[in-house]
């Protein structure tokens, strides 16, 4: 897929990327994975939402929104990041993978990761609006449901993501309508 570069045009993201230690592979450093995602996505003028998946201590996937770029409306990082560790893998079933996502799931996301069978998710901040592990709704709960993931939903680099995504619309909301 040709993804294009970053648009000069717009300023640029005022965010760093994180540089985690190699030695402590824990729900910080995999979210601070996450994050750097959400900064590349910033770059490309997407909504700044990014995703890593790990397997065994390892990064299977890595994935920011393309939803712009990509003119599709299924192109969020987490869709992105599951498509790429199941290739990995060969198989649909991600059992024993947690997805790291700076954004609590929208509805698609987070029935995919109950379908492709995800053993947990980490989100950084909650969506109240359209968050479906716990915001507006949780399809986790439906008892009727043959799969549920284990939940960490909020505490984990909260706050810049929070920032983050409030930065870029603030942006947003400034600019002028083309």
């Amino acid at each position: 897929m040709n993804i294009p570069e970053p648009d000069t045009t717009r300023p640029p993201c005022p965010f760093e990327k994180r540089f985690p230690s190699q030695l402590v592979r824990d729900d910080v450093f995999f979210m601070s994975l996450a994050y750097n995602q959400a900064i590349d996505a910033w770059r490309r003028d997407e909504v700044p939402i990014g995703a890593v998946i790990e397997i065994g201590g390892e990064v299977f996937a890595a994935a920011h929104n393309t939803v712009e770029s990509a003119k599709d409306p299924t192109a969020h990082a987490e869709i992105l990041a599951i498509t790429q560790a199941a290739g990995k893998l060969g198989a649909w079933r991600l059992e024993g993978a947690t997805v790291y996502v700076t954004k609590e799931p929208c509805p698609m996301c987070s029935g995919a990761m109950l379908m492709s069978r995800v053993k947990r998710v980490c989100f950084a901040v909650p969506d109240p609006k359209m968050g479906c592990l716990g915001g507006a709704t949780n399809l986790n709960e439906l008892p009727r449901v043959n799969h549920h993931v284990e939940l960490t939903g909020g505490g984990v680099l909260e706050n810049e993501c929070r920032e983050m995504l409030q930065a870029f619309f603030r942006l947003k909301r400034k600019e002028p309508d083309i």
